[in-house]
């Protein structure tokens, strides 16, 4: 399994936090296969890593047909969706499962040495596995975890 950390704006963040945002739209996506958990960065102002969520299905289709399939799950108007896919044959949707919210947000260079944000996303370390005693389920939140970074 693959973990990715993956650059999100605040506003979108908020959406997830608050389960309201249930789809998150790509333009590209990710080469290897089975990614599991999808790190948040959460862009500026704020710039810190702040949860994860796992991956439920990453839907590859037209961006027409990825509106109808999500329309009203994804924390976008139909105006910044079209913006956002102009030209684009084809576009992905990556469902957000479960959520979770670390207690206190990392910062980046905890995660990626250079601390540079990804512009999209980012591979983290393959022998990076989340250890459920450092998490509790019931309140969507975990420690703050130290992960190896592997740059790909």
């Amino acid at each position: 399994m693959t973990d990715v950390l993956l650059s999100i704006r605040p506003e979108f963040v908020k959406q997830i936090e608050e389960d309201k945002k249930k789809f998150e739209y790509r333009k590209t996506i990710f080469s290897k296969a089975h990614v599991e958990n999808i790190f948040i960065y959460s862009t500026s102002p704020v710039k810190k890593v702040v949860g994860f969520f796992k991956v439920g299905r990453i839907i590859t289709d037209t961006p027409q047909n990825l509106w109808k399939m999500s329309d009203g799950m994804a924390g976008i108007d139909y105006e910044d969706f079209n913006n956002y896919f102009y030209g684009k044959k084809v576009g992905y949707a990556i469902e957000i499962c479960e959520t979770y919210f670390f207690k206190k947000p990392m910062n980046l260079d905890e995660i990626i040495p250079e601390g540079t944000p990804p512009q999209s996303f980012r591979y983290l370390d393959p022998n990076f596995e989340l250890n459920s005693s450092e998490y509790d389920k019931n309140q969507h939140s975990v420690n703050q975890l130290q992960m190896p970074y592997r740059n790909d």
